[in-house]
C-alpha cells in the first residue's frame, strides 16, 4: 500500500519569524501522526530556519522550485546541490511557474533528472486550464504532460516519484474537482500515463497527489479515492489547525 501524503505548499508567503512559528505548530500538532507523510515547502529564504525547527522531528521539508544546472550564471536562481542540506523534497512545474516564468514540459524534466541525480525527491506538478477542461481535452493534455515530466527516467526512479495532479482553475479559487472528477484523472489519465510507458507494477508504486483548493471538509472524499495518495496543499497549508486536521483526517482513513 503507498503511505499517503500531505505537503503543503507554503508559496511566497510568511517571513521568516512566522515561517518558525508556523513550522513548529505543525511539529507539535502532527508529531506522533507516523502514518503520514508530512511535507512543509516554504520560500527559499525560511528553509534554513524551518529546516532547524523541525530537525528531530517526522516533518520532511520541501523546497518550491530548483534550477536544472549546478551552478552558472543564472540570477536568481537555486540549484539541487544547494538545496540538499536543507530540504528532501522539490516541488518541480507547479502551474504558476509554468504560467509566470515559462516554465516547460522540457525545463520540468530537465529538473526532474537534477532534482534526482542530488538525491532531492521531486514532487512534479501536472494539471490542465479551464479552457482545457471545458473542451475535453484534459486526458491528451495532462497525460502528455506526465510523460514529458518522467522522460528517459528508469523505472526506480519513476516508481519512487510523487506526481501532483492540480487542475489549474481550481487553483485559489475556491473551486475544486469532485473527489470522482479527481480520481478519474489521478487514476485515469495520471497513473494510466505512467502505466503505458513504464508497465502497471511501476505506476502501482508512484504516489499521486490532488491539489486545488484542498482543505478539511473535503480531504475524506479525496482520501478514499483509490488511486488518490494525498494532496498538494496551498492556503490551508498555512494554518497549522487545517493543515494538522488534514493530516489527522488522512491517517483516520489509511488506518481503517
Amino acid at each position: 500500500m503507498r503511505k499517503p501524503m500531505m505537503a503543503g505548499n507554503w508559496k511566497m508567503n510568511k517571513t521568516i519569524g512566522e515561517a518558525v512559528d508556523l513550522a513548529a505548530s505543525i511539529r507539535d500538532a502532527v508529531g506522533n501522526v507516523y502514518s503520514v507523510d508530512k511535507v512543509v515547502c516554504p520560500t527559499f529564504v525560511c528553509l534554513p530556519a524551518v529546516n532547524i525547527t523541525l530537525s528531530g522531528s517526522d516533518v520532511a521539508v520541501g523546497a518550491q522550485n530548483m534550477h536544472w544546472e549546478a551552478s552558472g550564471a543564472y540570477t536568481g536562481e537555486v540549484s539541487a546541490a544547494m538545496l540538499e542540506d536543507l530540504a528532501a523534497y522539490v516541488i518541480i512545474g507547479h502551474s504558476e511557474r509554468r504560467e509566470y516564468f515559462a516554465e516547460t514540459d522540457e525545463t520540468v524534466n530537465k529538473k526532474t533528472k537534477a532534482a534526482l541525480a542530488a538525491g532531492l525527491k521531486p514532487i512534479v506538478c501536472v494539471g490542465e486550464s479551464l479552457e482545457q477542461n471545458q473542451a475535453g481535452e484534459t486526458a491528451d493534455f495532462v497525460g502528455g504532460q506526465v510523460r514529458a515530466a518522467l522522460a528517459d527516467l528508469s523505472p526506480e526512479q519513476v516508481a519512487g516519484l510523487v506526481i501532483a495532479y492540480e487542475p489549474i482553475w481550481a487553483i485559489g479559487t475556491g473551486l475544486a474537482a469532485t473527489a470522482q472528477q479527481a480520481q478519474d484523472i489521478c487514476g485515469g489519465v495520471v497513473r494510466a500515463a505512467v502505466a503505458d510507458a513504464y508497465g502497471d507494477d511501476v505506476a502501482q508504486q508512484t504516489r499521486v497527489l490532488y491539489g486545488g483548493s484542498t482543505k478539511p471538509g473535503n480531504i475524506d472524499e479525496i482520501m478514499q479515492q483509490p488511486d488518490i495518495d494525498g494532496a498538494l496543499i496551498g492556503g490551508a497549508a498555512l494554518d497549522a489547525d487545517s493543515y494538522a486536521q488534514m493530516v489527522k483526517i488522512t491517517a483516520d482513513a489509511y488506518d481503517k
